[in-house]
């Protein structure tokens, strides 16, 4: 038989927080000495101003009222002082470990955080590399952010991580969470760092660092939730859904007439016209975050991005587009500025909105924010821009139509989101809600 150990009872310590607040080299306790002093002083310069203003009590003392006031004044003076000192070198000190790397002042970080809090309820939907134009340009205006993006990407990095560990496409989140981080920070950059060699080659450092969130955590909501945290972002990312879902499209070609596609990545190679996308399982239910960030919006931003592959996978899932319908935001479509190859060949802007109708319906946008510049320096030669909305076509009369310079000079396919942002902020002050918002803040 194994020999029997007894074992004594472990003793718990006592919580020692206290204890710590008088470590040495924190610069703690002299501003809290300093404190003590300056409230006693300025307590007795009260009770001594109390005493001045009750002649009875002043007949007590035999101290003229001239030198009770000059003790009063001087001992208020020196409390209030070492008040004022006091508290301001104990915050200092407390606040040292977090203002590492900061070049604003604390009141200027509390002043611009206190008018971010209060900033315009932004919800955008969609996914890709075009959505986050929309959170960066307004990433500095406003806190209440929510991106909404879709989680039905299959290819790449995000594919092999969906088909051997069973989670969530990390891939349109990754990208949305470092739109709204410090896009300087080196975490940033590391988080959206790509292997380039290797067993790691094509994966994204954020992808597999959600991944294996996901796994500590139990679910990739969390995971997207910690990783929020770590790069400390303005405002939140959401997935559109948590089920396990894939996007199908139904293929128009001219050999094969109409066939059905299955697999987001497989879609734009399958090499004919997009006549209708749609998810499996088609009854996928929406994150309730999602829900209630839609209809908590004052905004809510559709795109840019993929038609068929990024906006619409996020929309088509149930209670996305019934919650935008019951939200009282406005809705702003946001149009690509070029075309993209094996889905919107040849598109115009009517296209693009006719194609969300014939999934949504009609009535769900208010407002279509389209590109009205082609410029060709810097566009190469596989940009094709996406081509105006006719003169007399009939969305003319059906939505509020803003055309507007949109491009990046840098790549002048994408959008800038500073053009971008402004553009939004002109609706918004045409139809007077930029201007209610701010005034309740």
């Amino acid at each position: 038989m194994a020999e029997q150990t007894a074992h004594k009872p472990i003793r718990t310590r006592p919580d020692d927080t206290w204890r710590k607040w008088l470590t040495p080299g924190l610069g703690i306790k002299r501003w809290l000495v300093l404190l003590a002093f300056g409230f006693l002083a300025t307590s007795l310069s009260f009770a001594l101003l109390i005493v001045l203003f009750f002649p009875a009590l002043a007949d007590l003392f035999t101290l003229r009222r001239a030198v009770l006031l000059a003790l009063s004044a001087v001992l208020g003076a020196l409390g209030s002082a070492a008040l004022y000192i006091g508290f301001v070198r104990l915050n200092r000190s407390i606040l040292a470990p977090f203002a590492r790397g900061r070049r604003q002042r604390f009141i200027d970080v509390m002043v611009d955080h206190a008018r971010q809090a209060n900033g315009l309820r932004l919800v955008a939907l969609g996914g890709g590399s075009g959505l986050p134009s929309v959170l960066r340009g307004f990433k500095g205006q406003t806190q209440n952010i929510t991106a909404i993006v879709t989680v039905a990407d299959d290819g790449g990095s995000t594919g092999k991580l969906r088909e051997e560990y069973g989670v969530l496409a990390p891939g349109d989140l990754r990208q949305n969470i470092a739109a709204l981080a410090d896009d300087e920070s080196l975490i940033t950059q590391l988080f959206q760092y790509r292997f380039n060699s290797g067993g790691l080659q094509g994966h994204s450092f954020g992808n597999l660092f959600l991944t294996a969130l996901a796994d500590i955590t139990g679910s990739m909501d969390q995971a997207v939730i910690e990783a929020s945290r770590v790069l400390v972002i303005r405002g939140r990312v959401l997935p559109s859904t948590l089920q396990d879902v894939q996007l199908g499209a139904e293929v128009r070609t001219a050999e094969r007439g109409l066939r059905r596609v299955i697999g987001e990545s497989q879609i734009p190679s399958a090499g004919g016209s997009i006549e209708r996308v749609f998810l499996i399982p088609e009854n996928a239910r929406a994150y309730p975050d999602s829900i209630r960030a839609i209809l908590n919006a004052e905004l809510i931003v559709i795109g840019p991005g993929s038609l068929f592959t990024s906006i619409l996978p996020t929309l088509l899932v149930d209670g996305i587009v019934q919650a935008v319908r019951a939200s009282s935001a406005l809705v702003v479509y946001v149009c690509n500025i070029a075309t993209q190859h094996g889905e919107t060949d040849g598109f115009n802007v009517a296209d693009h909105v006719l194609a969300i109708e014939r999934h949504i319906g009609q009535g769900v946008i208010d407002v279509v924010l389209a590109n009205n510049a082609y410029p060709q320096h810097n566009a190469g030669e596989n940009t094709h821009y996406v081509a105006p909305l006719p003169a007399d076509h009939a969305l003319r009369y059906r939505y509020d139509l803003i055309e507007t310079d949109l491009t990046d000079p840098q790549r002048p396919w994408r959008h800038s989101a500073e053009k971008l942002q402004h553009a939004i902020h002109d609706v918004l002050a045409a139809r007077a809600l930029y201007t209610e918002t701010a005034t309740k803040a």
